[in-house]
């Protein structure tokens, strides 16, 4: 397919600049370097202020610490972001899963956790840095909002039930976002995942239990890792400015499906 457009990459002459929350580690961490190599400024939000300083001094990008669950700390990033310039992409990557019990036996407290984290803290901080990507929008010809979804958004499975709502739910309000900022300069992006093999997140869903994480990448030959995501987002916000990658769909080739996992080294059938 050809195209008049200019791909919105490094070479482009406006500074552009990015939010990554979700960036002290994994996915969140590893777009905060690839942007960085692309020429992108990146403003790193995330709770835990040792690990973003360890970022920062290893990329040169901007921290601001916050817990994006907490209404005032939201507030405060607006604020930063509003008397610091204009911004070019959210990337919405913050979240977690929190237990795998069935929904009959499931802490409710763990559900309220993974909504306030994966659908809330996401729609508290694209409401309160929109302004400051419209201005964005303005120099560039375009603005992006990216959020990291999940394939748990896309198929329910056993055990997942309270993480299947909340991804449900992100990928629900990441819809409905792009019908209501049409007719604006405004990219509403999602990259869903699959399997992805990261430092903490299977930790944090089972409690710290290191058997039930090796149990569930027992096999598999080559899960994907947090820099073939963060790969992803970078070309989805370098594409051409007329092209809204609505939903990238990404596993490792060992995971036909949700429910399909091949646990052995892969190989080609005879005949």
């Amino acid at each position: 397919m050809s195209t008049d457009a200019t791909p919105l990459n490094r070479t482009t002459s406006v500074d552009l600049r990015a939010v990554v929350t979700g960036a002290s580690s994994g996915i969140g961490a590893a777009t905060v370097r690839l942007l960085r190599e692309h020429g992108w400024s990146v403003v790193a939000v995330a709770r835990r202020a040792e690990r973003l300083a360890a970022l920062a001094d290893e990329t040169g990008c901007e921290v601001v610490v916050a817990d994006l669950t907490d209404d005032a700390a939201v507030d405060a990033l607006r604020e930063h972001i509003a008397a610091t310039g204009p911004i070019h992409a959210i990337v919405s990557n913050a979240g977690g899963a929190f237990g795998a019990d069935p929904v009959a036996t499931a802490d409710a407290r763990d559900w309220m956790r993974m909504f306030d984290v994966n659908v809330l803290a996401a729609q508290r901080v694209i409401s309160a840095l929109l302004p400051a990507l419209r201005a964005g929008a303005l120099d560039r010809g375009v603005g992006d909002i990216l959020a990291v979804t999940s394939t748990a958004g896309q198929i329910a499975y056993e055990g997942g039930g309270g993480y299947n709502a909340s991804k449900f739910a992100l990928r629900g309000m990441m819809g409905a976002l792009r019908l209501e900022l049409a007719g604006e300069p405004v990219r509403v992006m999602q990259v869903a995942p699959g399997m992805v093999k990261t430092d903490e997140f299977s930790l944090n869903r089972f409690g710290g239990d290191t058997e039930k994480v090796d149990a569930l990448y027992a096999g598999v030959e080559h899960p994907l890792v947090a820099d073939d995501i963060a790969a992803i987002i970078v070309a989805a916000l370098e594409s051409p400015p007329h092209v809204n990658l609505d939903e990238i769909t990404v596993r490792p080739v060992a995971q036909a499906a949700q429910h399909k996992i091949v646990r052995e080294p892969l190989a080609v059938r005879e005949g």
